[in-house]
């Protein structure tokens, strides 16, 4: 079963890879698309849990590249697509990247 169209804000352990959910696996595990605050961080988290990309994109979206990454993430789930955004420690809040990227 495929999780639906949207967006997804994967919470991301801080400390041990064991502490994620089942709910956060099972995002990184279909969605369509992957972006994260640190790919290298989200890669390691996905390979410690046995999750390959399977050829689909995993794209940066940070403080530094936010303006010009956020349209094209939008448009993916403008085209219904599911988009999960992962955090590089803990729940994006506020001061996250993802905020602006939930917000619009």
């Amino acid at each position: 079963m495929s999780i639906s169209p949207g967006l997804y804000l994967v919470a991301t352990p801080i400390g041990a890879a064991e502490d994620i959910t089942l709910r956060a696996l099972r995002v990184l595990r279909e969605a369509d698309a992957l972006a994260a605050e640190d790919t290298r961080q989200a890669r390691k988290l996905m390979d410690i849990h046995g999750i390959p990309l399977a050829g689909r994109p995993l794209l940066p979206y940070h403080d530094h590249n936010g303006p010009q990454a956020r349209p094209g993430l939008l448009k993916r789930l403008e085209d219904g697509q599911s988009l999960a955004y992962v955090s590089d420690a803990g729940t994006p809040l506020v001061a996250d990247p993802g905020f602006r990227l939930a917000q619009e």
